[in-house]
């Protein structure tokens, strides 16, 4: 039975009739994001602080802020590295800020992703003052996930005011088109406001206007003559708009923003940063378009309808092709929800995470851990899209590992291994910052091995292998020289020194984590059938160590965290329950099930869910899966937890963090898992296995693909 894609997208298109600073709507593409308010703009953002902030991010747009020193920065090598001992020797790391705060805080948060701007309203009432949050009444905000349309309807002072807000999708550009009677619009105008950028979760800083100055001229294109070209759909006739290049330097970070709007409007500098575009007396409507970019660019650019156009059919290809999962007549009252999640899940991972580079927690809505990403996030980000059938929003990303290779590589031999080690959080320049926690980690070291695995498995074709071998390859040559030989128990250790998944334990103490064995002999083994494809001889080496790899740490018939951790389940029950990923987003060819679904119910029974994250819900949802248990991944899923809510807008909130009112690897697991438990992995012939097969569940998909 074919599903109705535009009925079933549409039927979960989010709406909010009030102001709520946990409900704003992002337009974006991938490369570029603007999360507007209740007006559709960027209007009230003092209204939206204490919850998910109104920031405007691109995956180009990041700023280095001057350090307190002679040359104004740090360099990674200038940090003391603190050394820890592996069975044979030391090994440093840049993991302990003490006598040397200035550097290592410096070069942790920066460069930070940039807010690009805020681009609000100003409604003046009949008094003279300036509208606030407060004075808004009868809103009515709806956002159209088919054609990525945010329709805002609102009064204030009783002027009914009507916005229409799109994002071009193939372009950092916004269009917004504004209306009111003509009196009504003698009240408003358009603020562009530009900040100075901070790691901060706002992304801005508003208390240094001194520090960074936007310039402003007009761009004395030949625009018009070219008005019909099909490459840019410029309709707007000669003379009928303005268009204003504004170019904000702030330190070493130069932006510019390009506004094209309708003619009658006036265009006025009202400080060092900040402008307003007023529109003339008599008119009923203001079209404005917004260009933001590295580069200056003098490029035709299109109004409203051109955007709305080009969104409407992008949008309406992303939701008609790859995948597709529907509930409807499920009679499990948790289907309905499930089916919200995953809807908006889809919209929320296109707009954030389907870029250039790999994403930040929080995507391109805000800034979270000093405006970086962390790689071992990755998975949770992207692993989903190949799983829709939609591989392609994926490896856009994957190209920048190959751009910083020469980093990896210089990581890993700076610290006495082969092949490259992959940095933790990190910026587009590749550097691993410094961290008590993060350089330390090693479960994303396989990462590129699984994402290589993945994708040639749904496009098995020499292409694929010539793609991302050498990624492959190096990735397993510092894996299996990571790995240290215990003469005394003839094995392989991982460890001592790691933090492993469960980043709760002590890096001196931790020796053969569970989750970390399992995926360092997955992709051992995967890297040498990779071998095998290119016809190449299978590295003795690396088939050696996943052999030899010490077994998966068993007490009381459950896995534990780690060898050395003696009570996983009430000491250590907090944070991420890693042990159990081991058969979960894993095939588990270490893992015992038995063994694993005890450890599964321990879990359940004894962890504290208050203090796990949003991807560990899905996981443990996977986990089940495989194991045979519908029953618990529904459960898992579907969990009544604090950081396992999903906002109107379908957001992952992480219960009352005001750091981290979002969470895009919860809403990535979630997409992972809900395509897992439909299509199945490796091996699994049974149609939906993750659904339960007692009649509640009514799971109808196409396109999706199976699991590893």
């Amino acid at each position: 039975m074919a599903i109705n894609r535009y009925e079933l997208v549409t039927r979960h298109n989010p709406e909010v009739q009030e102001i709520n600073p946990y409900a704003p709507f992002t337009v974006g593409n991938g490369e570029f994001a603007y999360t507007a308010d209740i007006t559709g703009l960027q209007t009230f953002p003092e209204a939206y602080s204490d919850g998910i902030p109104l920031c405007t991010q691109s995956q180009w747009g990041w700023h280095i802020r001057p350090a307190n020193n002679e040359t104004g920065k740090y360099d990674i090598n200038d940090l003391r590295l603190e050394y820890f001992n592996t069975q044979t020797r030391k090994v440093g790391y840049r993991t302990d800020p003490k006598g040397q705060e200035d550097a290592f805080g410096w070069l942790r948060t920066n460069p930070h992703r940039l807010h690009l701007g805020h681009i609000g309203l100003i409604i003046t009432k009949q008094n003279g003052n300036r509208a606030t949050a407060e004075d808004i009444r009868n809103a009515k905000q709806t956002l159209d996930l088919w054609t990525g349309l945010l329709s805002s309807s609102f009064e204030a002072d009783g002027i009914h005011i009507r916005t229409k807000t799109c994002c071009h999708p193939q372009r950092d550009l916004v269009s917004f088109f504004i209306e009111s009677d003509s009196s009504g619009m003698e009240h408003l105008a358009v603020s562009i406001d530009l900040p100075y950028g901070t790691h901060l979760k706002s992304a801005a800083d508003w208390d240094n206007d001194a520090a960074h100055y936007t310039e402003a001229e007009c761009c004395n294109i030949d625009a018009q003559k070219d008005h019909g070209s099909q490459q840019h759909n410029f309709r707007i006739e000669t003379g009928n708009v303005q268009d204003i290049i504004l170019k904000h330097t702030l330190d070493e970070s130069t932006c510019y923003v390009r506004l094209v709007f309708s003619e009658e409007a006036r265009f006025e500098r009202t400080g060092r940063n900040s402008f307003i575009i007023r529109p003339a007396p008599g008119t009923s409507r203001l079209e404005l378009s917004c260009l933001f970019s590295l580069n200056r660019d003098e490029n035709l650019l299109p109004l409203f309808e051109d955007t709305l156009r080009e969104s409407e059919k992008t949008w309406e290809n992303y939701w008609s092709s790859g995948g597709a999962i529907e509930f409807k007549n499920s009679t499990d009252p948790r289907a309905v929800e499930l089916e919200r999640r995953v809807i908006l899940s889809r919209y929320l991972m296109k707009v954030n995470c389907a870029g250039s580079l790999p994403p930040q927690e929080t995507g391109l809505t805000f800034n979270s851990w000093y405006g970086k990403f962390h790689l071992e996030m990755h998975w949770w980000h992207g692993v989903h899209f190949p799983l829709w059938g939609q591989s392609e929003l994926f490896e856009k990303s994957l190209g920048w590992y190959e751009k910083i290779l020469p980093a990896a590589r210089e990581l890993a031999q700076s610290q006495g291994y082969e092949g490259v080690r992959w940095p933790k959080m990190v910026a587009y320049d590749g550097i691993d910052s410094p961290s008590p926690i993060g350089p330390l980690l090693i479960w994303q070291q396989p990462h590129p091995i699984y994402y290589a695995e993945l994708l040639y498995r749904l496009n098995p074709t020499a292409e694929s292998l010539e793609k991302y071998c050498e990624l492959v390859f190096e990735t397993a040559k510092f894996m299996a020289s990571y790995a240290e030989y215990d003469p005394v128990k003839r094995r392989y250790n991982l460890g001592p020194a790691l933090i492993p998944a469960q980043e709760n334990h002590q890096p001196q103490d931790t020796l053969n984590p569970t989750l970390e064995l399992e995926y360092w002999a997955f992709g051992l083994n995967t890297a040498n059938e990779w071998r095998k494809r290119l016809n190449m001889s299978p590295i003795e080496e690396w088939a050696k160590v996943a052999e030899g790899l010490a077994p998966l740490p068993v007490k009381d018939g459950v896995y534990l965290a780690h060898e050395n951790c003696p009570d996983t389940y009430s000491q250590y029950n907090v944070d991420h329950p890693s042990m159990v990923y081991a058969l979960g987003i894993l095939p588990g060819i270490k893992a015992d099930k038995e063994i694993m679904l005890n450890t599964l119910k321990t879990v359940l029974e004894k962890w504290d869910f208050n203090e796990t994250w949003g991807w560990d819900f899905p996981m443990l949802a996977m986990t089940a899966a495989r194991l045979g248990r519908p029953d618990l991944a529904v459960q898992c899923l579907l969990m009544d937890a604090p950081k396992n809510e999903y906002l109107v807008n379908g957001h992952n909130k992480q219960g009352d963090k005001q750091d981290l009112p979002i969470y895009l690897p919860g809403n990535g697991g979630l997409l992972t898992a809900v395509a897992m438990m439909a299509a199945g992995w490796d091996g699994c012939t049974e149609d939906t296995p993750g659904f339960p097969k007692d009649g509640t569940w009514c799971v109808v998909w196409e396109g999706l693909k199976p699991m590893l």
